[in-house]
Order: structure tokens, then sequence, then C-alpha cells
């Protein structure tokens, strides 16, 4: 049987004028191994803020953290790998080149706090590279560019090949103009890793939209409602504005 994907906590990206709050797609693929034991693998973890509703989401699932055998860091910007203290029987995936950069991060990187090496440090990392076998159908893609070692997950499932693509793809537009909208570290080489898991994919779970296939005219045909409650700030309170979406606007950080 093929593995299977459930997207836990759906990506999304507000832009505020206080900050932006970055809430990276949190997904689960459940496979067998050789012994037809079933297997769970977490692809990122979310920032802290969303613990509860990522352990919320797996008790809806009847399942808990300790349920989890492996979690994917797509890489180790602050929103994709908090929340690690959840999953006590996981080792933790990551790419060396991303393992490597945190030991001296660029100081006006921001989605790279100093602190993130000795937050990973108090749990077990297994270096993953190009190709490297999670489970059966579920590999590892090397697509550095927007951080120095980002990785996504090949997925071989009944409906064609999908990946997991964390922030190689951040949403559905980044895949329809096939540049990565936010890099980090070298924008040619994001920008070929955007056309690699486009060429790849059937279908893409980015790192903060929903689920989507390109259609004919390579537009992004989403699989996923769109969900998003936000809570506190009433619609008429003073002081709050609400713009329109600025558009497909690429942003280099380049340390």
């Amino acid at each position: 049987m093929p593995p299977r994907i459930d997207t836990l906590l759906q990506g999304n990206f507000l832009d505020t004028s206080q900050g932006a709050v970055a809430f990276c797609a949190v997904t689960m693929i459940e496979g067998e191994d050789t012994a037809g034991r079933t297997r769970r693998i977490l692809v990122d973890t979310g920032s802290a803020g969303r613990a509860q509703a990522l352990a919320d989401a797996l008790e809806r699932r009847g399942l808990s953290g300790s349920d989890i055998d492996a979690v994917v860091l797509t890489h180790a910007h602050w929103d994709h790998m908090q929340n690690l203290d959840l999953f006590p029987r996981a080792a933790f995936c990551l790419h060396p080149a991303e393992l490597s950069y945190l030991a001296d991060p660029h100081p006006r990187d921001r989605a790279t706090p100093r602190w993130t090496r000795a937050a990973l440090s108090q749990y077990p990392i297994r270096e993953v590279t190009e190709g490297t076998p999670l489970m059966d159908g579920v590999t590892v893609l090397a697509v550095p560019g927007h951080s120095a070692g980002t990785i996504a997950v090949a997925v071989a499932t009944g409906d064609g090949i999908a990946v997991i693509a964390g922030d190689a793809v951040q949403s559905g537009q980044v895949a329809r103009h096939r540049r990565n909208v936010l890099v980090f570290w070298d924008v040619a080489m994001a920008d070929r890793s955007v056309r690699r898991i486009v060429d790849l994919a059937d279908i893409i779970y980015p790192g903060h939209d929903r689920a989507f296939r390109l259609d004919a005219d390579g537009q992004p045909e989403y699989r996923q409602d769109f969900e998003l409650t936000v809570t506190g700030p009433a619609p008429e309170l003073a002081g709050l504005v609400l713009l329109p979406d600025a558009g497909f606007a690429p942003h280099a950080f380049l340390p």
C-alpha cells in the first residue's frame, strides 16, 4: 500500500506592520516498513505558538507525539523547527549543510537565531542528503537556496508523486512564477530548486500555502480549502487596517 499524506496544520503567511506571522505547514506521512508495521514521519513542526494546535491535530487522529517515528526539518528557520519536545521517540532529520550553517549564522539572518543550534543539540539528529530513503516510497530531495541546506520530501502516492516542499516552494504563486519568494542563501540555486520540484511533482505541499496541482496553464489548482480563524481584533477596531495582498514580490536576503 503506498504511503499516505495528511496535513495536520495548514501553512499560511500573514504580514503585519509589527512583524510577520509565519505559520508553516505541518504534514504527516504514514506508511509501512518492511515488516508491515505502520510508521509515521512528520515534516516540519511549526513554531511554539502552534504547539497546542499541533497536539490537538494529532489527538483528533487518535495519536500523540509518541506515535511519530521521525521528523524531517526542511530547514532550521524558527517557524519550522520548534516544538521538538512534543516528539520524544523521533529522530530529527536535517541536511548537513544546514547544520554547518547553524554553527555561525549571519548576524542579520533573523530567521535563524543563534540559539537554533543549541536548541537542536538537545535532540538526536540524523543527517540526510539527496536520495536518503525514509521509508518505502519516501525519499529526501536536496533543494537548497532558500537556506543553505533546504530539503524536501518526495512521496510516491497512489495519485502520483507528491513533494512536501517546505520553503523551497512556499506557495502556489512561487510554483506559477518558478521563483522563490524569499531567499536567505542563493537566489539562482533557490530558483533551480523551485523548477526541479515543479517538474517532478504531480502535487505540491508548500511551506506556507495549501496543497495544489498546476493546471495546463501553469496556474495553481488548490486541493484543500482555506482555513484560518482570527480572534481578538474586531473588524471595526480603531487602528486595524486590512490591506489587499501586495502580489508576487520576491525578496532576496543574501547573507
